[in-house]
Parts: C-alpha cells; structure tokens; sequence
C-alpha cells in the first residue's frame, strides 16, 4: 500500500464538514444523472445534519446547507436545487469597512463622557442646579483619575480641568471644596486588613460586636425560695 498523506490531498474547503463530505460532494459531481445528483444531494444535507453537532444550537437555515455544497464543489454542481443557486461574488462579498469613531478627547484619563456632563451642566440655569453639577462632576473626575493611579488629584487641578472644559463658565470657590470636602470619591476602596489583624480577628470568631459580651443567666433575677 502507498501511503497517502494530507499534505498531498485537496485543501478542505469547509473544515467544519471534514474531508468525507468534500469526497462525496466530488462523487456527486461525477454522476451523469441529474437527478440522481439530487437525491444524493438531499440525502447528504440529511447525513450533514447529524454528523454536524453544531448546527444544533444555530437557528434552521435548510438554505446555508445547500449553499455550502455549492461552495465545497467551487460553485460546479448542476443540481434541481430547492432554493436559488448562490452566486460567487455574493457570498464572498467583503462587508463595507466601519471606521473606527475618532473623536479628540482633552483629557483622556478623565474619558469622554466627561467632557459630555459638562457640556450637560452647561445647560443648566439655576445656580444651585449648576453649582450641584460641578460638585457631581468633580466627585466622578476624582474617582475615575483614582481607578487609574495610586496617587490623589488635588481639588484645584479638577477644578482647574472643569475650568477649562467649559470654557471659563463652571466655576467654584476652591476653599469651599477643601472645606466640606466636596470632591470626595463615590466610592471608597475597601481597607485591606493587615496580617496580624487578620489572624486576631479569626481567632476572636470574626470580630463581631458582642464577642465579648458574657452569656445571659437565666437565674440571675430569679427570687430564692425559702
């Protein structure tokens, strides 16, 4: 026997089919009876169903079959076919290319939508409204900057940023941020307990609040009987 090797066979067409079904679609093409060619064609879809588990989870689609022989015999198969013979340039037709949105973002490690509330708070007329937006503003500015470095931004560089963003018209008294601590983070990381203090909360059963407290004595205010 002379040993055949894959190297040396036809390239696969549809791999998700395997070399049997590119083998019989060959066969089919060479039988001289069209519609022989068709029942061989029906019965093979029919076999390409149950050796195929994939097509089980995808929607029914009898059609994508069919064109899928046409594809593995390179569009040459002469066949009655159920549905319109598929045409080359249509299934191989490449999708329109979608560019990539570029938008110019002045500070990045802040984000887009960022400068996108401040165009918001721009809009707004009352005094309080706007002045709620900036404190609202600076609290995500302060966050987001957090997420990305271990360092804390000061107040008056966010201050400064939100300045600049709108253009001179959202403004806010640094020392009233300093002092109520206006800009504070939405959310606080949580502290990492430090070994020791983890091993001595373990051993004290989780650190609950009334660890310590003594168990209750069912007869201390009982009256003694004579």
């Amino acid at each position: 026997m002379i040993a055949e090797y894959n190297t040396q066979r036809p390239h696969i067409i549809l791999k998700e089919y395997g070399r049997n079904v590119q083998n019989l679609v060959e066969y089919i093409r060479s039988v001289p009876d069209k519609n022989k060619r068709t029942e061989l064609a029906a019965t093979l879809i029919e076999l390409i169903k149950q050796l195929t588990p994939s097509l089980k989870d995808q929607p029914e689609n009898p059609q994508r079959l069919w064109d899928d022989l046409y594809i593995i015999a390179d569009f040459v198969l002469d066949i009655n076919n159920p549905y319109p013979v598929p045409e080359r340039e249509i299934l191989f037709k490449k999708p329109m290319k979608v560019n990539y949105p570029q938008s110019k973002v002045r500070f990045k490690h802040y984000g887009k939508n960022i400068e996108k509330l401040v165009k918001e708070a721009l809009k707004k007329e009352d005094p309080q409204e706007k002045e709620d937006a900036i404190i609202y503003l600076g609290k995500l500015m302060k966050t987001f900057y957090g997420n990305w470095n271990k360092e804390t931004l000061d107040d008056s560089v966010i201050l400064n940023d939100i300045k600049i963003m709108s253009e001179g018209k959202l403004t806010l008294n640094i020392e009233k941020v300093r002092e109520d601590n206006l800009f504070e983070k939405l959310y606080k990381e949580k502290k990492q307990l430090q070994p020791v203090q983890r091993e001595q909360r373990e051993r004290n059963g989780g650190g609950g609040k009334h660890r310590h407290q003594k168990p209750f004595n069912k007869n201390k205010n009982r009256r003694r009987r004579d």
